[in-house]
């Protein structure tokens, strides 16, 4: 009864009907009112032709409304709104600001909900809405189209439906241009751009747009820019935006072959830097930093060398004990780096490497200890000596445990024979 009165006395047509629509939209907070409203007949015409009315007042009123309506989680209130969506995407050019933003959460949470909404969007060209409204001067704007945007790039269908048309279009331009400039401009739509990027990077193969606009080198040079500024307080939500571009970064690497993209060894310093500021309140960053130096090390000489002649060895061996994901993506760098030669398993082995590897033998976690075989196997065949240290350390011991673990059998059976043979056999 409520419900219906409130739909009443906005249909009325009285003086009072912004005052009507005031109370509509304070209502329809509530999930449950939510749902009565968009049963009752006539609710989203009413709504509509409001929202569609030459007065500015009720426009804005009605599309106050609208936006509670696109908070509900139920798609079926989601999908009562598809007769708006037309209305919503030619507003976006908008007369104000705030109408203009309250059309992009609108648009942006009806498409969390509802497919059915996505679907119809895409054909009434939702892409190249954004893709004009990226280029607005209005950081609350760009917002919106980074919230907007986010979340078509999150939805099932993304990879074959949305990214495409989404890299067809201007927008991955402007989306680099404003994660890039966001020490100048606005952390807010960065941070929305930065995750927008991600979800493009991380959920389509084909990386070839984003590597011809320089993506690479662009995203390594605001790494440093982020790295030099962090003071010891970084600015508020700084790891918001760090971790999108990192996880960039490391995936564009792990996909492409990158190589002389990016190539810059105070990368590797920012990387430290970033770690240091960010370890302490949110963990999280070590396997983020570690991910993208285990991609940068896989098969690129250059940042092996650059990690060891910049001395960064220490700094990288201290995050052994951070956790165990951390223990394996370290050791996996090491891995890296010994399968490079005897030259650098020389200087693995000078930062007293074998002491630190043994407790790792006597881990329960299959991965650990695996990947410390493995770094183990790599400095034994470039530095046979190393086997003979190894021993004298009690390595043995440590290995024979291992031959009655099926995963791990073979390798540490390997290790044993490698430990046994004498020097220059």
């Amino acid at each position: 009864g409520q419900v219906l009165e409130l739909l009443r006395g906005v249909q009325r047509g009285s003086e009072d009907r912004k005052r009507s629509l005031g109370r509509l939209r304070w209502a329809l907070q509530n999930e449950e009112t939510q749902q009565k409203f968009v049963r009752l007949d006539g609710s989203i015409r009413t709504l509509t032709g409001l929202f569609t009315s030459s007065l500015a007042e009720l426009q804005l009123e009605a599309a106050r409304c609208l936006h509670e309506l696109s908070h509900s989680s139920v798609p079926a209130v989601a999908e009562a709104c598809l007769p708006v969506t037309s209305y919503l995407l030619t507003y976006l050019s908008g007369h104000s600001l705030e109408f203009t933003e309250l059309c992009l959460y609108t648009l942006g949470n009806l498409v969390v909900e509802s497919e059915a909404v996505r679907k119809q969007l895409l054909p009434q060209g939702i892409i190249p809405v954004l893709a004009s409204c990226i280029q607005s001067p209005h950081e609350a704007v760009l917002e919106g189209v980074g919230y907007v945007l986010s979340q078509l790039l999150q939805a099932k269908e993304a990879p074959t439906e949305i990214i495409p048309l989404v890299l067809d279009s201007v927008l991955p331009q402007h989306m680099l241009r404003l994660v890039c400039s966001s020490l100048k401009a606005g952390m807010g739509a960065a941070v929305e751009f930065a995750w927008c990027l991600h979800y493009i990077v991380c959920r389509h193969k084909d990386n070839g747009v984003l590597l011809a606009l320089g993506a690479v080198p662009a995203l390594t040079s605001l790494l440093l820019d982020l790295a030099s500024e962090i003071p010891q307080d970084a600015p508020e939500g700084l790891e918001l935006l760090v971790c999108p571009v990192l996880r960039c970064l490391s995936n564009l690497l792990a996909q492409t072959d990158c190589q002389g993209q990016g190539q810059d060894g105070r990368l590797l310093i920012a990387l430290f830097l970033i770690l240091q500021c960010f370890l302490q309140q949110h963990p999280f960053f070590i396997q983020e930093c570690l991910w993208l130096l285990n991609n940068l090390t896989a098969d690129d000489p250059f940042f092996c060398s650059a990690l060891l002649s910049l001395d960064l060895l220490p700094a990288l061996l201290q995050l052994l004990t951070c956790s165990q994901m951390a223990a394996v993506l370290v050791l996996t760098v090491l891995c890296n780096i010994a399968e490079k030669g005897p030259f650098q398993c020389q200087r693995l082995l000078q930062q007293p490497l074998l002491p630190r590897l043994l407790p790792f033998l006597t881990l329960p976690d299959p991965e650990a200890v695996g990947q410390c075989l493995e770094l183990l196997h790599l400095l034994f065949l470039h530095c046979p000596e190393a086997a003979a240290d190894f021993t004298r350390q009690g390595g043995h011991q440590a290995l024979e445990q291992h031959q009655s673990t099926p995963e791990l059998q073979e390798r540490a059976g390997a290790l044993l024979d490698m430990v046994r043979q004498p020097p220059g056999a």
